[in-house]
């Protein structure tokens, strides 16, 4: 509990073409050797990253990338593996070899980052190596850009600076609670104990919103669902439950209707997607048949029970609820498939375990194809029948 999770951290990927200077960079960034470098084009091959506090900016997670003019079927690969990391990137870097600025490139890139509404920062490494025609190529992009050698330590803190400036101008995520609540209201989170929970800690959406609720001043208890009847008595007054989705129906029946109930997924996709077109996205589940395919995709890569919600709950909902031959496939951590126009519905988890923009690239990738996404928590509380209930109080938020 004493680490920020990857997830809440800022992304910054670090893109270019081969021995421009990346893996040099992002080692001098962080002040350890954790890349390796070489004067051989094409050293990095998988994606390498390195969570930090970038001080005074705050958490961040860089991303090292290979060269994205890497060339034959490995090369190929590596490529693929670096575009896999652009849904993941808050912010990027450019590397750009000043020895040989290849602006056709860049221009290439720059079109990328803006399909995937990354904003970016141009780095010309090797500037002892620049020319007047190269300075002159530079001149004429009209963007700025940062001129450094990633060997010369004053260099790097220059970087530093103009890269937390753009940093400061990132859209903050939305609290979980803090913003829906005013400051000392009390709320009661419902954690069942059950073979899914982790022997001797709660898991990381529970955590996050007891810190959230700390960080504006709300009153906090956490009971199990067995003893939320008498906590409820005991309270005075409660303006808010929030209970684990699996136990929406059994907590429903226990919370008066005259306090507010919701679910930690629910609260999850407001925070880290767009809930409204998640929300849309449920009215697919009306048209599911039995010829129909439905892709569950879980950011924890945990092993199974018969108490996974992912694995064994939801999909027993979908065919007790609608058709026992539906196809339901599975997609776990970060493979997610790259063509999702197969599938009728895609039903993700909560997203805790990743950040804000890989689930809006997903979102966007399943857009782009019309295919309907919702999440765990908004399908659960659909088949429990209190949807209406579990959005009441985020409807002026969303």
């Amino acid at each position: 509990m004493n680490k920020t999770p990857n997830a809440n951290r800022v992304h910054i990927g670090i893109y270019g073409n081969r021995n421009a200077g990346k893996s040099s960079l992002f080692n001098a960034i962080i002040g350890q050797d954790v890349a390796v470098v070489s004067t051989f084009e094409g050293t990095t091959t998988d994606p390498v990253f390195k969570a930090m506090e970038l001080i005074p900016f705050g958490p961040v997670v860089f991303i090292d990338t290979a060269g994205l003019d890497d060339e034959g079927i490995l090369g190929s690969l590596r490529v693929e593996k670096t575009k896999q990391m652009l849904g993941r990137t808050d912010f990027a870097l450019y590397v750009m070899d000043g020895s040989n600025p290849d602006i056709t490139a860049y221009h290439s890139m720059v079109d990328v980052f803006k399909r995937f509404n990354i904003p970016h920062l141009l780095v010309v490494n090797k500037k002892d190596l620049l020319t007047d025609e190269g300075s002159m190529k530079l001149e004429g992009l009209n963007t700025e850009f940062q001129l450094i050698n990633s060997g010369v330590l004053s260099d790097i803190h220059a970087l530093n600076d103009v890269l937390m400036k753009k940093l400061d101008t990132l859209s903050e995520e939305a609290p979980l609670v803090g913003d829906l609540l005013p400051y000392g209201s009390t709320v009661v989170l419902v954690v069942p104990i059950d073979s899914e929970a982790p022997k001797g800690r709660i898991i990381l959406p529970q955590v996050q919103i007891i810190r959230d609720c700390l960080d504006h001043g709300i009153k906090c208890h956490v009971v199990r669902d067995t003893e939320l009847a008498d906590t409820l008595s005991e309270l005075k007054k409660v303006d808010l439950v929030i209970t684990d989705s699996q136990a929406f129906r059994e907590v429903s029946k226990i919370v008066p209707p005259s306090i507010p109930l919701t679910g930690f997924s629910i609260l999850f996709s407001r925070q880290k997607g767009d809930i409204k077109k998640l929300l849309n996205g449920l009215n697919s589940l009306k048209n599911l048949d039995s010829t129909s395919k439905v892709l569950i995709s879980e950011n924890c890569t945990h092993n199974h029970s018969h108490e996974d919600i992912g694995r064994v709950k939801i999909p027993k909902l979908i065919h007790d609820h609608i058709s026992p031959d539906i196809k339901i496939e599975f997609a776990m951590g970060h493979d997610f498939p790259s063509d999702l126009s197969v599938y009728d519905v895609v039903i993700h988890c909560g997203a805790c375990m990743v950040n804000r923009k890989t689930m809006l690239t997903r979102i966007d990738q399943a857009e782009q194809v019309e295919v309907p996404m919702t999440n765990y928590g908004l399908t659960l509380a659909h088949f429990s029948g209190i949807l209406e209930r579990s959005i009441e109080i985020l409807k002026d938020r969303m």
